[in-house]
């Protein structure tokens, strides 16, 4: 297992983060585009920033990634055209409002400083689940990047997420009440300080 900037690779991983990005989010909203996580992968392979994207990595196989970034721009760049020929003229459009309203333009309800890296979008393909992936994929992203201290949230019912989290270091700072209609309770706000 490797971990790699998305962007380094020697292929293109889009279609595979797409499948991973579907199946890790589809509780959390995405549902509400489409119950077929294949026309959510499809819809979802083109908004990823490489750059800005860690990826783990074995024979070609991405085993899951994440988003590391000043968050300006956005580790995500979502194509309205693209979410309109995959959900439909009205969801296409809803669908890229709140895409973009929750996962683009997202603020802490904190400062960020230039040195906080913002750690985004979390996911691990559901066959290399409780496997390291994670673990050993965050752990190189917080020795890679150029931050040093890091920020992310969590919504409140993923504890496997949270202990994570805990063990590497993340602290909860802030606790704030989940959108309504969203299903949650508290998106919990954390951040690491690298010693």
């Amino acid at each position: 297992m490797t971990v790699r900037r998305a962007s380094e690779l020697a292929f293109d991983p889009r279609e595979q983060m797409g499948r991973i990005f579907a199946h890790g989010f589809y509780d959390h909203g995405l549902h509400g585009l489409s119950k077929d996580k294949a026309v959510l992968s499809k819809a979802f392979e083109h908004i990823f920033d490489l750059d800005k994207f860690y990826v783990t990595v074995e024979d070609d196989v991405i085993m899951g990634f994440v988003g590391c970034s000043d968050k300006n721009p956005s580790p995500i760049k979502p194509d309205k055209k693209v979410f309109v020929e995959h959900f439909g003229f009205l969801r296409g459009n809803i669908g890229f409002k709140i895409v973009n309203k929750y996962m683009v333009n997202n603020k802490y309800p904190f400062a960020l400083t230039p040195q906080t890296g913002s750690i985004d979008f979390v996911a691990t393909a559901p066959e290399y689940m409780g496997k390291g992936v994670m673990t050993s994929l965050l752990s190189h992203v917080m020795n890679d990047s150029p931050f040093s201290e890091y920020a992310l949230e969590v919504i409140d019912i993923n504890a496997p997420a949270i202990r994570l989290y805990e063990k590497l270091g993340f602290r909860e700072v802030k606790r704030v009440p989940a959108p309504k209609g969203s299903g949650l309770k508290y998106l919990v706000y954390m951040r690491r300080i690298s010693n």
